[in-house]
């Protein structure tokens, strides 16, 4: 047999690779656009508690994009309490395969790849889906994900007014003073949620609570904003489905299966389901259904993670890394 060979790609070579915002952006659209085309497999993610007592859990998602002839299976770790030690509280490896023959491509840190395409992906979302006017942000939670939230939805809307919170006031005094610095504007910190969201032209959740806690409240949620809640475990009410003219989810499969999310009790209880679902981001990316259509419209978009913004943001990266000579070459077999 031939030697096998695969690329390694390590979090100082990611570093090194300098992605812009614009790159990762459209790495992650082209993604979303395979997948309303149908040009994609993918499968709801599946998830591993080693013991309740660690408080976290291994995610893996799996999936396949017929435009860049790539498989891929990501695992990542979701820790809570990581913060503790110094550590991230997600890190996460994400493995490259050739389709046709199951051979190994590449193995990439995919701690900054879950990062960059979550925010990504918030901001996609809001691209299609928020009022193009669209000033204000509420962003409640300020893990690893958010600083790219923020960042992303700052490039496409040139924010005039950011407001952060979450449950830590160290973590969000200092979430906001690295956006001030970064981003070049004032950051508000808010004490409280309300405060954070009331008024918000768009609203993100991305809060890590320990269990389900209605602390969003329904009333606080303007007439034609966009609300993007992520998080583990729920922080919404039941009501918020109800004052909705439209709801997008990244992929209906992963959203109506698995343990977790911020609608989970919505559809088990049959609050959210297929027929009252609006689409998929990706089938509004290929302009199979339309996204905003008015600027009174209300919008929820739910995004579980997608194994295919994984895989987009993957092969751009091993891409650029090819032009730059970056990473390691390593034989397999």
């Amino acid at each position: 047999m031939e030697p096998v060979w695969f690329t390694f790609l390590n979090g100082a070579d990611i570093e090194r690779l300098e992605l812009t915002d614009t790159e990762i952006l459209d790495a992650v659209e082209d993604g979303l656009r395979a997948q309303g085309l149908g040009q994609t497999v993918i499968e709801p993610r599946v998830h591993l508690m080693p013991d309740p007592a660690f408080n976290g859990h291994f995610n893996v998602l799996r999936g396949y994009i017929a435009p860049l002839a790539l498989a891929g299976v990501k695992i990542v770790g979701d820790y809570v309490d990581n913060h503790q030690a110094g550590l991230p509280s997600e890190m996460a490896l994400l493995n490259l395969f050739d389709p046709r023959s199951g051979m190994p491509v590449a193995v990439l840190d995919a701690t900054a790849i879950t990062e960059m395409r979550t925010g990504a992906l918030t901001a996609l979302g809001a691209r299609h889906l928020a009022r193009p006017d669209a000033k204000v942000l509420g962003h409640i939670g300020a893990r690893a994900t958010s600083y790219w939230n923020v960042r992303l939805l700052d490039r496409i809307f040139d924010l005039s007014e950011i407001r952060v919170h979450s449950r830590r006031p160290e973590s969000r005094e200092a979430f906001a003073g690295r956006l001030a610095e970064e981003l070049g504007k004032p950051v508000v910190v808010t004490e409280d949620w309300q405060s954070c969201v009331e008024g918000a032209d768009i609203v993100v959740e991305a809060s890590r609570l320990r269990r389900p806690e209605p602390l969003l409240r329904t009333e606080w949620i303007s007439p034609g904003a966009l609300v993007v809640p992520y998080g583990t475990n729920s922080a919404v009410e039941l009501t918020l489905t109800d004052i909705m003219d439209k709801i997008v989810v990244d992929d209906w499969g992963q959203a109506h299966a698995g343990p977790f999310g911020a609608l989970r009790v919505h559809v088990d209880s049959g609050r959210l389901n297929k027929a009252n679902l609006h689409g998929e981001l990706g089938e509004i990316v290929a302009g199979v259904k339309p996204g905003r259509e008015s600027a009174e419209e209300t919008i929820l978009f739910w995004h579980r993670g997608l194994s295919l913004s994984d895989i987009a943001l993957g092969a751009a990266m091993l891409k650029k890394a090819a032009e730059r000579g970056l990473g390691q070459r390593l034989r397999f077999a």
